[in-house]
């Protein structure tokens, strides 16, 4: 029996001895570890001023966002509601009227919208056309170089800049008048260079390895351009084309010189383009819908003239807003249906 339990008592001995020997190790390794740990702390104080100023970065980000996308729905609230009693078929339709209650904003209205159509018919292809060449044939040259100095120049050129040159060249050299065909020439300048930066840096965004593919397949150049380059980058110009348009129906300072400020009395039955009461007539004044608003707010002889000016930037806002959401929607759409890369 003593024989039998002396290894088994050695056993139970060692046992608590490793037990005791692995506690005392592991509470060892727990103090060095806070040790460590206070020790870093106190060698990098920097860590908890790193941490406050990126609290406060994120904070001041935040509010930055916050600010702005308040600041954008007060503004807009504001103004759609001062012109909400406006906002009826009736005051979409029907012609101003002189020094009388109960006018609208009908003939306006349509000449934004035509002037808006012409100036996007002139302004797109060549836009497009540009940010082609630029993404695909132009060569780091001084061509190059002065192409990319002229449309920053255009671009940062003013609005009534654009209007006096307008004036100038379309109206007096040319001979047109205030006409939808000048003011439609003056957006066309304002709008080019936005486009061709547009198109150019959507095209840029195509992947090489679907250009390269395609070449390696043995489709020349402008079929590559044609058949995949442009359908992939598709979602990006129009995107960007349809945000244009929305500047092109805002706009007032260079079509103040350019499409006039008056309109004429114009015969909606009427649509052959070559008579001058026609709607369709592209070299007939136009008075446009941000125009209007302007000069009935500054200079209006009706009663309501104010409720007038309301109701046409309500317009103007909502009209602005809708271009926006149908750009994101038309850029989504087309990137699910596999346009986009």
């Amino acid at each position: 029996m003593p024989e039998t339990s002396e290894p088994i008592e050695k056993q139970i001995k060692k046992q608590k001895g490793q037990g005791v020997q692995l506690q005392k190790n592991t509470t060892d390794s727990a103090s060095m570890t806070k040790d460590a740990a206070r020790c870093g702390f106190c060698k990098s104080g920097n860590h908890q001023a790193a941490f406050f100023t990126d609290r406060l970065a994120t904070f001041f980000f935040c509010s930055a966002g916050i600010f702005l996308v308040g600041l954008l729905f007060i503004f807009a609230g504001y103004i759609i509601y001062a012109g909400r009693d406006s906002l009826t078929f009736h005051f979409l339709t029907s012609p101003p009227r002189f020094m009388q209650k109960g006018g609208g904003i009908g003939p306006q209205l349509f000449n934004s919208i035509y002037l808006l159509i012409i100036s996007s018919a002139f302004s797109v292809p060549i836009g497009v056309g540009a940010g082609i060449y630029m993404a695909e044939y132009a060569r780091p040259n001084s061509v190059t170089r002065a192409i990319r100095l002229s449309l920053e120049t255009l671009s940062a050129l003013p609005s009534i800049v654009v209007g006096l040159f307008g004036l100038l060249i379309f109206i007096n050299v040319l001979g047109w008048g205030f006409s939808i065909m000048a003011g439609a020439m003056a957006l066309m300048i304002l709008n080019l260079p936005v486009i061709t930066r547009v198109a150019e840096e959507s095209i840029r965004n195509v992947p090489v390895s679907l250009k390269e593919g395609s070449l390696a397949l043995g489709a020349t150049h402008w079929q590559t351009i044609w058949k995949l380059i442009l359908p992939a980058a598709l979602p990006g110009i129009l995107s960007g084309v349809i945000l244009v348009t929305g500047r092109i129906f805002g706009e007032a300072a260079a079509l103040l010189f350019t499409a006039g400020m008056s309109s004429p009395h114009l015969n909606f039955g009427d649509w052959n383009p070559l008579h001058y009461a026609s709607p369709l007539n592209p070299f007939r004044p136009a008075e446009t819908l941000a125009v209007y608003t302007w000069k009935v707010n500054s200079e209006g002889l009706a009663p309501d003239a104010r409720q007038i000016a309301d109701g046409a930037a309500a317009v103007l806002i909502i009209t602005v807003f809708l271009f926006n959401i149908l750009a994101r929607y038309i850029g989504r759409t087309l990137q699910k249906r596999g346009y986009s890369h």
